[in-house]
């Protein structure tokens, strides 16, 4: 995945907006009147969200007769993923390291350098 176009997945589910609809996406195909009903928001709204959401490749829209269903597409999510775990592999070492530390000063607790 470029930059870019991690950029823009990022930029896309920094909005709490965006990620409910995508979480909502995930269960399955809606129109933008049934992603709208849980906010406090109009229609026209959710649709510039699912905008900046198609901009990004996370959201397809379908035609299903007079419905435009929208649908997840999850591969730049993948690739996001893929990316922080870079991260998680850094913090995973981090907290082994950690990890033998603590265990060293529960076996010898003599070595914490008590003075009265």
């Amino acid at each position: 995945m470029t930059q870019d176009l991690l950029d823009v997945t990022f930029a896309a589910l920094a909005d709490p907006t965006r990620r409910a609809i995508l979480a909502r996406l995930a269960h399955g195909e809606a129109t933008v009147t049934e992603l709208a009903e849980p906010f406090a928001m109009s229609q026209p709204a959710i649709s510039k969200h699912l905008k900046v959401l198609e901009r990004a490749g996370l959201v397809a829209r379908g035609r299903d007769a007079q419905r435009r269903p929208c649908r997840l597409v999850a591969e730049p999510l993948k690739d996001a993923t893929e990316w922080l775990g870079g991260y998680r592999r850094y913090w995973d070492g981090a907290f082994s390291k950690l990890d033998a530390v603590l265990e060293g000063e529960l076996r010898h607790p003599e070595s914490q350098g008590e003075t009265d």
